[in-house]
């Protein structure tokens, strides 16, 4: 996520505490939408000792050469240390082609983490919700260029100019709640802040602490308030909480058995890798933690199967009307939102264009990918932890989507090339 240009004020001075002193807000930070180098970048905690991961054992004897690259690029998460577990999968013309996982479900047990696991998918959620929008706008319920006090008065400054695509787009100017010390990476937060339930309208209101980064339309600047207001535009129209409303429209006719959309319920269901945090004392696991602080911003829950799924239904046509998915692709003419659309992000590869999210909340980073006909789709995720050569894991990271979408030809040729904005 980029770096927030307005002044920062200790506006929530007991929330702030010595640790926290100087660190970048953990949710801030953790729902970052950069598949490059700013994702990893932002999320590394300070380093400490780090402990060591072993790669799941998998049988890669008779796989096509491309998947036995994509194996490797998954390996190159873990083997080096930076992160406890990798998962990934691809799906070709609706059928899923390759999934598998490497290193362990949970440090200490050994025990190899499943590629059908579930994870936390932070910012991914986004395109779920910008899809559940933009099915009311495809049936009349609003327009992409109504004006936000229309739908929801004075509920943040400059409401009368913003508009509802300007939310989508990140274009709007409001400020981030995720800057509030409320979201510092501190042992207040690890310790039980991470459990604190939050109203959409409360997040809301932390982010009206904070001066509007810039009047709307007159820049660019990732905003997660932007989608929690987006998710009370939801519940205001349909009479159902975003949740509800994402899970009627999309997870269920798609069938995707494994995805939540939970409110405040603390825990990952089912099988699932365990996600950590750095302390003075060692590692800390944050796979417990209370969704709502990320809401319609970055709350879900899913699997890399799920998420193909979701994006071979979008990308291929049939969640939303033409005009509305086109509509998703225009990115904003902004400097780092030149790639970033209406709840989608372009990824420009060495085999051409892709479009998806990238998402991470404390422990777990995404990256969900699909090509503009729909015809092939891409998910993974990493639970990152203390990489010991930063610049080392952004490359090993990208090298995994490249790798995955384009190839082991490719992802030899130039991983770096793989990039997002911002």
């Amino acid at each position: 996520m980029t770096a927030d240009p307005t002044a920062r004020t200790a506006s929530n001075p007991a929330a702030a505490t010595p640790a926290a002193a100087g660190r970048r807000p953990v949710l801030r930070a953790a729902l970052a939408l950069a598949v490059g180098a700013g994702l990893l970048a932002a999320l590394a905690p300070a380093a400490a000792a780090r402990p060591a991961v072993p790669a799941a054992a998998a049988d890669t004897a008779g796989r096509p050469a491309d998947w036995q690259a994509a194996d490797a690029a998954l390996a190159g998460m873990t083997d080096p240390g930076y992160s406890t577990s990798a998962l990934g999968a691809v799906r070709v013309d609706g059928r899923l082609a390759w999934s598998s996982a490497t290193g362990v479900a949970e440090l200490g047990t050994g025990r190899p983490a499943d590629p059908r696991g579930a994870f936390r998918i932070g910012s991914a959620t986004k395109t779920f919700v910008a899809t559940t929008l933009l099915q009311l706008v495809g049936e009349h319920r609003l327009n992409l260029d109504d004006r936000l006090e229309s739908l929801l008065p004075g509920t943040v400054p400059n409401s009368h100019t913003i508009t509802v695509r300007q939310l989508l787009n990140h274009t709007s100017g409001v400020a981030d709640y995720t800057q509030d010390p409320a979201f510092d990476f501190s042992d207040q937060w690890l310790n039980g802040g991470r459990y604190t339930s939050y109203r959409l309208r409360d997040l809301v209101d932390l982010a009206n602490r904070y001066p509007p980064a810039f009047a709307p339309g007159q820049d660019w600047q990732y905003s997660n308030t932007n989608y929690i207001l987006i998710g009370m535009i939801i519940e205001k129209l349909t009479g159902h909480s975003w949740n509800d409303e994402v899970t009627r429209r999309i997870v269920r006719p798609l069938r995707l058995t494994d995805t939540w959309m939970p409110g405040d319920f603390p825990f990952v269901p089912g099988p699932h890798a365990h996600a950590y945090a750095k302390s003075s004392a060692g590692p800390v696991d944050v796979t417990e933690l209370n969704p709502s602080m990320a809401a319609s911003a970055g709350g879900g829950i899913s699997t890399t199967a799920d998420l193909t799924a979701f994006l071979d239904a979008l990308l291929g046509g049939r969640l939303l009307r033409p005009a509305e998915l086109a509509a998703m692709k225009e990115t904003t003419p902004h400097g780092e939102g030149q790639t970033y659309g209406l709840g989608l992000q372009r990824l420009d590869t060495p085999c051409g264009a892709f479009w998806g999210h990238a998402g991470g909340i404390p422990g777990y980073r995404t990256m969900m990918l699909a090509s503009p006909d729909g015809r092939r789709e891409f998910a993974a995720s990493t639970t990152f932890y203390d990489a010991p050569d930063e610049d080392a894991a952004n490359a090993a990271w990208r090298r995994v989507a490249v790798t995955a979408l384009c190839g082991a030809g490719a992802a030899a040729a130039g991983p770096a090339s793989a990039r997002t904005t911002p």
